[in-house]
């Protein structure tokens, strides 16, 4: 029996004793039940009558885009059933922010039998997983002293806090590397190399402000408000499917706006799932180009919002080109095949690119000119490509052109955003390093950082940097190994301890990068310690939950703040003044929502926080809409851009174009071009690995995280989609055990054969914990698909295209 709903999270002690009673009926309707169930049923009533029983508001706070409540039934100091929030009157606006499955099984996260209980110091060769136990005085005297070499040799920017995300929603408790207490810390001492960028949103996340000076959307909850919703590559039923995510958002806001639903992605994804009204299927990497043929129909059938370009935008046409700019070097002269590269992007051209028939382009392109308003809205999976940088830009095109920028109903063409409720963060101080690299080249730093460069990698701050990593900060993340790139190549880079010299690893579970740790520290869960986390996407109603510990720390863990505090104390009183201020982390709890409440006054008191366990709020704007100020009065709200406007031709992209230096298969224009791209649908290599592969996000796992609780790997098994077309070819039938590979390695995984995914097209779960052999075949049996990603950055924003791979798939 599960525990994830939860009958299955009885204690052992319980089931036992309530077993021996023998054989029952259930007073209730008096149904009989077979022994096993009916001793069960005991267990739990026997539960809830229990008076030394209590129950405890905790949350999943990992990086899904959601943040749940979780109420914990908690008996001689152990969690022995999962619930989710009851609170409200669940109806749109107040609804319950229930858990996923995933939430609801953290009771086998926290008594899983593979958790840290102690310090330990590495004996074998980094990767190997071999360890010793020490005391918590030998973990932290090294890590002390080993830092202060590493500073007194090499400087602050050798040390490096790596790119984490496994407790995102914390406060107290949080591992972005951005607001994390290793980064209070380390800015306590000196400072050191820190990142730019995410995983998850690297491309997005610098392009968009290029066209609109941020990189805002309107909020789910908007679309009641639509007559039109077309999806790029979004999928918020597997990617924030739980009660405080966008799905129920999605579907509610449909329900009351009957909006058409079009899914563009190259996957039948559950958000379409019979939901929508069509899915259109799109080879990956060509959103772009999909987009060019849509306006150019747009423009031939008089469907752009002419005042609209002429008053708010830069660089649709002659009249708005800035001062500077090429001759032609607008975007309808791109799209009419009277720019640069003289290709008109008809639908023709843009049916050979994409794969989608030539009436479909048009007809898509008439809903969407035609529809008022309408929503364009593009996940970050698009955007997570080697041209991912033009495909957001260009996604954003069509609202644009159309006018949908700025109302309600209508949205930017970036991903949503959300109402949040007042939160303080925990003050991590200014750092004194200034220098930043790309979050996905931390290994190219490693192996070679004094020749990273500004203008060829992407360093910011100065012109290149000075020396390479030699510390490692890890906690609460698995992007050393299992959400990085190329692992293969990862593993040679690490095993060479005189390359990087020291790596400490702060984690609850022996992780895929936990076993290259020097020094691995046993962290207490949040639900395990006390803390205050806000929702993160969660349409227009906003949330705080009250997090307080469900059990008392068990064996050797401990919480990040003691960890991190006795760190400072070892580095000297002044920093460890710095850093505490003296208090508690009960009492920085308490310093931060005093702040809370002086801005926002109508929050409840501390201790009814903690009593309420979770506080809602409606957005008293109803709706969040990006840039509708700016839409309303663009000369009192300008955007962010040089110009003030929506910048469709950006001289500042035209410049670093002009002086960056890219190799022959990278572009970065000034306009939201489509582009080709290394390992791409027309690349030359598709003649030894034919498909295309990308990952998706896996309800089974957030990332990694879950990655090791047994009810979620049965429910949701790690498969490999293929197309029965590419399937029959190659003689491969539904679960039959397969190898995919290329160049950069293999891995081993049962095949989904499915009409699901496109022909040409392979796809699996991301997330899957690496297991190999390192010392022999390398061949990956745990099917991490990062065996097989690229560690070549994009053009622009130096991220990840973890979804721009070529492979070929065969019987095992």
């Amino acid at each position: 029996m599960s525990d994830i709903n939860n009958p299955g999270g009885i204690s052992r002690r319980s089931l036992v004793k309530s077993t021996a009673i023998g054989s029952l009926a259930l007073a209730a309707g008096g149904i009989s039940l077979p022994f096993g169930l009916k001793a069960a049923a005991v267990a739990v009533n026997g539960a809830l009558e229990n008076p030394d029983d209590k129950v405890v508001w905790g949350a999943c706070s990992v990086n899904c885009g959601s943040r749940c409540a979780l109420r914990l039934h908690v008996r001689d100091n152990e969690v022995y059933w999962v619930e989710t929030d009851n609170t409200g009157h669940d109806e749109y606006g107040d609804h319950q922010v229930r858990a996923c499955l995933r939430g609801r099984s953290i009771r086998r996260r926290i008594n899983h039998p593979e958790r840290l209980n102690y310090p330990m110091k590495r004996v074998g060769k980094r990767g190997e997983g071999k360890f010793e136990r020490i005391s918590w005085d030998e973990a932290l005297d090294t890590i002390t002293k080993s830092l202060k070499e590493t500073v007194a040799k090499y400087g602050n920017e050798a040390v490096y806090l790596n790119y984490t995300s496994g407790v995102v929603g914390g406060n107290i408790t949080r591992s972005s590397p951005y607001a994390s207490l290793l980064t209070r810390l380390m800015n306590c001492y000196g400072g050191f190399l820190s990142h730019y960028g995410t995983y998850s949103t690297a491309q997005i996340a610098c392009a968009m402000p290029y066209t609109y000076g941020s990189n805002d959307g309107n909020s789910t909850s908007d679309i009641e408000n639509t007559k039109l919703v077309v999806m790029f590559g979004n999928n918020p039923a597997e990617t924030r499917m739980s009660g405080g995510g966008i799905t129920y958002y999605l579907e509610q806001a449909r329900e009351r706006s009957n909006a058409r639903m079009i899914v563009i992605d190259p996957r039948y994804t559950d958000t379409a799932a019979g939901r929508e009204d069509e899915w259109i299927p799109i080879r990956p990497g060509t959103d772009a180009a999909l987009v060019a043929g849509i306006a150019h129909v747009l423009i031939n059938e008089n469907l752009v919002d002419q005042p609209f370009l002429d008053k708010y935008c830069v660089g649709y046409d002659e009249k708005t080109l800035p001062e500077g700019a090429p001759a032609n070097g607008h975007y309808k002269a791109y799209i009419l095949g009277e720019g640069e590269d003289g290709i008109e992007k008809s639908p023709q051209w843009a049916s050979a690119v994409t794969g989608i028939p030539v009436d479909r382009i048009i007809k898509l392109a008439r809903e969407i000119g035609s529809a008022k308003p309408a929503c364009i809205v593009q996940g970050w999976g698009p955007q997570r490509q080697a041209n991912g940088e033009l495909t957001a830009r260009a996604i954003a095109m069509l609202p644009i052109l159309t006018g949908n920028v700025g109302i309600n109903g209508g949205n930017s063409g970036a991903r949503e955003s959300t109402y949040n409720i007042t939160i303080e963060r925990m003050p991590v101080l200014e750092n004194p390093v200034k220098t930043q690299i790309s979050c996905f080249s931390w290994t190219d730093a490693i192996v070679r950082g004094p020749e990273m460069t500004a203008k060829r990698d992407g360093v910011r701050g100065k012109d290149k940097l000075d020396v390479p990593i030699k510390f490692i900060w890890n906690y609460a993340g698995n992007t050393i190994i299992n959400q990085h790139a190329e692992i293969n190549k990862t593993h040679d880079i690490l095993q060479d301890e005189s390359k990087c010299e020291m790596i400490v690893v702060i984690e609850n579970f022996m992780t895929s990068s936990a076993k290259y740790a020097d020094i691995l520290l046993p962290d207490l869960m949040t639900v395990e310690q006390e803390d205050i986390i806000p929702n993160d996407y969660a349409g227009n109603m906003g949330y705080l939950i009250f997090i307080q510990p469900a059990t008392a720390p068990k064996f050797e863990r401990k919480p990040i703040y003691w960890i991190t505090s006795e760190v400072a104390r070892r580095l000297g009183p002044d920093v460890y003044q710095k850093f505490t201020e003296g208090r508690t982390q009960e009492e920085w709890l308490k310093h931060l929502y005093a702040k809370m409440l002086a801005k926002d006054p109508a929050l409840p008191s501390y201790e009814e926080l903690r009593t309420m366990g979770i506080y809602k709020r409606k957005d008293p704007n109803g709706h969040f809409v990006a840039y509708k100020k700016f839409r309303e009065d663009p000369a009192a709200n300008p955007l962010k851009t040089p110009s003030g406007k929506i910048e469709i031709y950006s001289d500042r992209l035209a410049k670093i174009a002009a002086t960056w230096e890219l190799q022959k298969d990278e572009t970065i224009s000034p306009l939201p071009v489509y582009a080709s791209t290394f390992d791409g649908w027309d690349a030359p290599e598709r003649s030894s690995y034919p498909l295309q592969m990308f990952g998706f996000h896996y309800k089974a796992r957030t990332h990694s995280s879950y990655g090791n609780v047994d009810v979620l790997k049965a429910a949701c098994r790690q498969e490999v989609w293929i197309n029965p077309i590419d399937a029959q070819k190659r003689g491969i039938a539904n679960g039959d055990l397969v190898s995919v590979f290329n160049g950069r390695g293999e891995i081993r995984v049962e095949a989904k054969v499915t009409p699901r995914i496109m022909p040409g097209v392979t796809a699996m779960g991301q997330g899957a914990w690496h297991d190999a052999n390192m010392n022999g075949d390398r061949i990956d049996h745990g099917s991490c698909m990062n065996t097989l990603t690229t560690q070549r950055p994009s053009p622009l924003a130096k991220g990840n295209p973890q979804h721009t791979n070529l492979v070929e798939i065969k019987k095992a």
